[in-house]
């Protein structure tokens, strides 16, 4: 029996350089402009999460815009709805994904059609009959459905309207997709009318999603752990380990022991630890938004970075330590600060709530010039949030 490879030592400043290449932040604008940039920006990075916070820009408009400087909002609609090369579905969170990647999610619409959805088990078949019919005519959203009978809630964030519960399932199943989205406001279209199908593609099989997360990972964040590969994906993590191992057989993993990681495994692709190396640029600065891949896994950002973001949105306001809704900045590779900012939209004024320093930003003896750069990038996101 072949003895496992030792794992070969790897500092966190070369950890996070791996991951902040992976995540193309080590550079300003790694995609280009336009529908082609985001469509490679979502595939590169595999997802790119949506949510309705609106206090500043929602999350997906602004993760695409910390890789796309002359990022427009219609560039996303023109990649989801004309072009066709993104899609909405469920990987961690609500996402746009790849439209390429369409095979890897038809087994979990699959399930749900034969088994149902937790959050949907009270839609009724005639509900269901009802928006089929109505979406069978044409694209629809919730607001050209008006004879809906209101009923409660049965968890928060569920609609009243037995329409809405309808189509969202529909979603689920794959029956349905949003082929617009305007704000928060959803058009449905048959899947197979918006993509123009005779049939869908073939799904994926279990092995092959269990690569095809692998190499999601690896692509987007350089350094993986089975917890990063699988975030708020248990189920999936048999199938992605015994992928790991075959890799590691063949050479096309190597194990690394990551600095202050523990017990915790981690695995790199033999060209990425070769390139460790290579530094961000000390004055690149990236305003993030605490949904975007770089923050979103809490523990992981806190093992790379020292910093533990906190999201206080939810959290009394006399309890909250960096505010309600603030952002990391990014500022080379490191996280130097935290801002709360508010976007005032009716006087064309990005508002700052509150400044916070953090990691390296309380320590350095340059933070007057630390400041001038940040404030430089806070004249171009201010430009950003309040563009039509």
């Amino acid at each position: 029996m072949s003895r496992a490879p030792k794992p070969l030592p790897l500092t966190k400043t070369q950890g996070r350089q791996i991951w902040l290449r992976a995540q193309r932040l080590d550079t300003r604008a790694p995609f280009g402009e336009g529908p082609q940039a985001v469509a490679d920006a979502v595939a590169h990075l595999g997802y790119v999460q949506i949510d309705t916070i609106n206090v500043i820009e929602r999350c997906h408009h602004h993760i695409l815009f910390s890789r796309i400087p002359a990022y427009r909002r219609a560039d996303l609609q023109q990649a989801q709805s004309a072009d066709r090369s993104v899609f909405e579905y469920w990987t961690h969170a609500l996402s746009y994904v790849p439209s390429r990647d369409f095979r890897f999610f038809l087994p979990a619409m699959r399930e749900h059609r034969r088994d149902g959805h937790k959050w949907y088990a009270s839609v009724t078949p005639a509900d269901t009959r009802k928006v089929m019919r109505l979406v069978r005519a044409g694209p629809l959203t919730i607001r050209d459905i008006e004879d809906d009978v209101l009923t409660e809630k049965e968890h928060l964030w569920q609609s009243r309207k037995p329409s809405k519960r309808a189509l969202q399932l529909a979603f689920y199943t794959g029956v349905v997709t949003i082929s617009a989205r305007q704000g928060m406001l959803k058009t449905y279209e048959l899947m197979t009318r918006h993509f123009g199908w005779d049939k869908p593609p073939k799904p994926a099989s279990g092995t092959e999603i269990a690569n095809y997360l692998l190499d999601r990972a690896l692509r987007a964040q350089g350094v993986i752990s089975l917890d990063s590969i699988c975030h708020l994906d248990a189920p999936s993590k048999p199938a992605v380990r015994r992928a790991i191992a075959s890799r590691i057989r063949r050479g096309a993993l190597v194990p690394v022991a990551l600095e202050g990681s523990g017990k915790q495994e981690h695995w790199a692709e033999p060209a990425a630890l070769e390139a460790s190396g290579e530094g961000v640029p000390s004055d690149l600065v990236h305003i993030l938004s605490p949904f975007d891949p770089l923050i979103i896994q809490r523990k992981r950002t806190h093992l790379f970075f020292d910093y533990e973001h906190l999201f206080e949105a939810y959290v009394p306001k006399a309890k909250r330590k960096l505010g309600y809704f603030a952002l990391p900045v990014l500022v080379g590779d490191e996280v130097v600060a935290a801002l709360d900012l508010k976007a005032d939209r009716q006087n064309k004024k990005l508002l700052m709530q509150k400044w916070n320093w953090v990691g390296q930003g309380r320590k350095t003896a340059a933070r007057k010039e630390l400041k001038r750069v940040i404030e430089e990038e806070l004249d171009r996101f201010e430009r950003f949030q309040l563009a039509d």
